[in-house]
């Protein structure tokens, strides 16, 4: 963490501001402390679906459907900023390090854990400020109507992903604490179905079908017993296609109310040339220009004829599309926009307790709310833009060097043995590839030349650096 310029602990000053802190008290006659006015929604049967071991939880969610096929998603996001006020010791220590880092080892939160795990997490069976955005979702996947303001939320049952995603797979009951709340199961099929929904427009409208397989390391004491492959589900989607379809809301909301605001953009991806060519070794023919539309349309092709395969053409496509991006957006302006999501509006609003762009956002939003000027002025968002990509970029360095110290760990034991692999990563830099039969990445230290990403070798596992995270492959030929 030093080495990547974190902060790993609080300062002093923070401590002391941390000691002090106490919940924000009740909300009477439809106003907070601070005069706001503050819907009381806690009667809604809202809950919270995450991971499971997740304690920091930034958002619930909730549907109705008030007539028609019309349905209503509510999605309540944590007030963090009721506690974390701007320019605070703690503020200060969230905006150095801007992220919430999360190792093999250890998670290093944004913000302390009595705030993130507590005073500003909305925990089952605790009434908490949040600010709320809510939209009409068509059936066809048109967003109709949206709204944005605050209101008091109670959590009536923390899920996991693995629970909600078997059930709506009708691969297991109910879990439990959903079952334990009148008209929950009934809700949550209510937003499977708007999330069916707004996934299915944006895909028309060239959202990337890519699926990628992120690598948890299960321990046994000090030892790793394995890498488990976590994969996408219908669970993990409902929650990703509500929080883009939430954070276009609020991108709308504060250019209507006129205010800057910290955009998230992917632009268009500099290698086009070598995702055609990757298109064209599959029998596809792509586009000379950048095309999300035909770009989808070939992921779609490959994920049904090779799905165990896909999600290494995701890896391979994800790499050679680039890293996204903070920009600060003058009102009236026009961002780049996410090429890979294909939305032209969008920020990031709906973890405030993990990123500090979301705790930027929710500023501006309760500025507009009120209907005074923004809090930042446009220079410093566009240094805090600058600021928050680049801590972003070093806490994936942080948490890369960890895996691969937890995958080197892992394979110790195994210099000499041979791998089918695929190449992630080409450059003046080195080149990199990852075992298709174990989620681990590492540097092609012999046979590099003339290997670019997306291509399908075999490499022989030469040395392995726990300490360092280094994991060295010796190409030996192309794959079979």
């Amino acid at each position: 963490m030093r080495e990547r310029g974190f902060l790993p602990e609080l300062s002093e000053d923070g401590r002391a501001q941390l000691t002090a802190l106490q919940a924000p008290p009740a909300m009477h006659g439809g106003t907070d402390w601070d005069g706001a006015a503050v819907r009381d929604l806690t009667a809604l049967p809202w809950a919270s679906i995450d991971n499971d071991d997740s304690r920091d939880l930034d958002q619930l969610t909730v549907a109705d459907a008030p007539s028609g096929d019309v349905l209503t998603i509510r999605v309540a996001v944590a007030d963090v900023d009721a506690l974390v006020k701007d320019g605070s010791p703690i503020d200060a220590y969230a905006r150095h390090n801007t992220t919430s880092v999360y190792t093999a080892g250890r998670v290093f939160p944004m913000l302390p854990e009595r705030l993130s795990t507590d005073l500003t997490s909305l925990n089952p069976d605790q009434t908490r400020l949040a600010v709320v955005v809510e939209f009409a979702v068509a059936p066809d996947g048109a967003i109709q109507r949206s709204a944005v303001y605050r209101a008091q939320v109670r959590n009536h049952a923390q899920l996991t992903y693995h629970g909600v995603a078997a059930w709506l797979s009708a691969e297991a009951p109910i879990p439990e604490a959903a079952a334990a709340v009148p008209g929950l199961s009934e809700n949550l099929r209510m937003q499977h179905q708007a999330a069916q929904a707004l996934r299915n427009r944006r895909h028309e409208h060239g959202a990337l079908s890519l699926e990628t397989i992120q690598a948890r390391p299960l321990f046994s004491g000090d030892q790793i017993e394995r890498l488990d492959a976590e994969r996408a589900s219908f669970a993990t989607m409902l929650i990703e296609d509500f929080m883009i379809a939430a954070n276009g809301v609020t991108a709308r909301f504060l250019a209507d109310a006129g205010l800057p605001s910290l955009r998230r953009v992917v632009r268009e991806p500099r290698r086009w040339d070598r995702i055609v060519d990757l298109a064209r070794t599959h029998g596809t023919a792509l586009p000379a220009d950048p095309d999300p539309v035909a770009l989808d349309a070939f992921l779609l092709v490959q994920r049904a004829a090779d799905p165990a395969r896909f999600p290494d053409l995701s890896l391979a496509v994800i790499k050679l599309l680039g890293a996204g991006e903070y920009i600060a957006e003058r009102p009236g302006a026009t961002a780049p926009g996410h090429f890979g999501l294909a939305v032209r509006d969008y920020t990031h609003s709906t973890a405030p307790n993990r990123r500090y762009p979301d705790l930027i956002t929710q500023r501006l939003l309760k500025s507009a709310l009120a209907g005074v000027a923004s809090p930042y002025p446009f220079d410093t968002l566009v240094d805090l833009a600058a600021h928050v990509t680049t801590m972003e970029d070093a806490a994936r360095k942080v948490e890369r060097q960890v895996s691969k110290s937890a995958a080197a760990l892992l394979l110790e034991s195994r210099v000499g043995e041979e791998f089918e692999a695929l190449v992630t990563g080409a450059s003046e830099k080195g080149t990199w590839a990852r075992l298709l039969a174990i989620p681990v990445e590492g540097r092609v230290s012999r046979g590099e030349r003339g290997l670019d990403v997306g291509d399908t070798i075999r490499v022989r596992l030469s040395s392995t650096d726990v300490e360092r995270g280094y994991i060295d492959f010796d190409c030996i030929g192309t794959a079979r």
